[in-house]
């Protein structure tokens, strides 16, 4: 694939072959933190895709122009300077979403998938391809936290699009008793286990390499 259309390799590869959930098991704070309501795993997903994807496009620009020797500390700065965007952005527009986050926000910029695409791709590649590749990454990496907050809050509290009482959807009727395993952090590394599970047996059912 890669031969004839690199970038659509480019962004395939962050949705299925390199997930970085499913198959690379980068990211795991966020991952295992907030994904107790679709809503939340959705917003973490999103806010961290914007900044890989920006932050590759500028580390990609200004690659040529950054001494070798402080290269991470660069990287560093330019991430930080879009997490602090974000950060005010869910401030004043989503200031429920933003609480509800909480510290991962800021945390954004010490996660590994977003250094590690700077260093191991944006680092070495022309912009368009790192714009392609921040958008595979990003939409695998939201995908994945999408996933895994569904399973949660469907099994764990009943609900959909959660957590407030005027925009979660009941799915089983009052009757359902949720199993609030899932709704506590030792449910998110079932939950996570279970979907790692199957994520294997249908890469190894279609060879998925």
């Amino acid at each position: 694939m890669s031969a004839n259309n690199p970038y659509l390799d480019d962004l395939s590869r962050g949705i299925i072959r390199e997930n970085p959930v499913f198959r690379l098991l980068l990211g795991m704070c966020p991952v295992l933190g907030v994904t107790g309501y679709l809503i939340n795993g959705l917003g973490m997903g999103l806010a961290a895709a914007a900044v890989l994807i920006a932050s590759n496009v500028v580390i990609a620009s200004l690659k040529n122009f950054i001494p070798p020797q402080v290269r991470i500390p660069c990287f560093i700065v330019v991430i930080a300077t879009f997490v602090t965007v974000i950060e005010m952005l869910l401030q004043a527009f989503q200031p429920a979403l933003y609480e509800a986050l909480g510290v991962f926000v800021p945390l954004i910029v010490v996660n590994c998938v977003i250094l590690g695409r700077a260093e191991a791709f944006a680092s070495k590649k022309p912009v368009l391809r790192s714009l392609v590749d921040g958008i595979g990454v990003g939409l695998g990496f939201t995908l994945a936290l999408g996933i895994l907050a569904l399973v949660r809050e469907v099994f764990g509290h009943g609900t959909i699009m959660g957590p407030g009482p005027d925009s979660a959807i009941l799915l089983f009727g009052e009757g359902f008793e949720p199993m609030a395993l899932f709704g506590q952090p030792a449910g998110a590394f079932i939950a996570l286990g279970l979907l790692l599970g199957i994520t294997n047996v249908i890469f190894k059912k279609f060879n998925i390499k």
